[in-house]
């Protein structure tokens, strides 16, 4: 399996698997936690997200679709996806939820066509279904453990306990696309040189 394959689907498996303690408990922070909050206040946040997410991802796709160095496009992305944990901690009031959800929206949005992009061309065409099989086995089972660990941590430790450990969590995961990007630019130099020096070559 290729080294920036593995990067990029152990880099998943942290963030996903960390937000994965947060989702069984979401609704319950938000109803019982914040002023304003309600099952409905949890509703609309999800539908924030997905919404921001849905109508910033389509259009900027056809822009990663031509971007050589995808990987900054997913730093990016990441980037405002890990800060939303910590943004969490320090909300008292339900719209700062609501303005969470719209940063994780469009990190989103930056972060899944980059990374999707990034998967098929990291693929080894003789063994797609295998390498996809492992991503998709590591991500259920971290998200199968976050499920369970996340309402443990919050009821032992307390939600703001809980966002900060998914945030260093993720920022984890982070870390690992920030290798990744030096190693897809040092790639990417070396493609332009050598691109650079057959034209020398042709024109002599």
């Amino acid at each position: 399996m290729d080294t920036k394959l593995k990067l990029l689907i152990f880099s998943d498996v942290l963030i996903l698997s960390s937000f994965g303690l947060i989702a069984p408990i979401f609704a319950i922070f938000i109803d019982g936690n914040l002023i304003g909050g309600s099952l409905v206040s949890a509703g609309l946040a999800t539908t924030i997200f997905l919404v921001v997410k849905s109508s910033v991802q389509l259009p900027l796709s056809r822009y990663i679709d031509k971007d050589k160095h995808k990987t900054r496009l997913l730093v990016l992305g990441t980037f405002l996806i890990i800060t939303v944990p910590f943004i969490y901690v320090f909300a008292k009031h339900v719209y700062v939820i609501f303005a969470a959800q719209a940063v994780y929206g469009l990190g989103t949005a930056f972060a899944y066509p980059s990374w999707f992009s990034l998967f098929t061309t990291y693929l080894n065409k003789k063994h797609k279904g295998f390498e996809y099989a492992v991503y998709s086995t590591s991500v259920g089972i971290g998200a199968a453990a976050a499920a369970f660990f996340g309402a443990k941590i919050a009821e032992a430790f307390g939600f703001r306990f809980l966002f900060f450990s998914v945030g260093a969590i993720a920022f984890l995961g982070f870390l690992l696309l920030i290798v990744l990007d030096r190693i897809e630019g040092a790639d990417l130099r070396r493609a332009e040189r050598a691109r650079k020096k057959r034209e020398r070559v042709r024109k002599r």
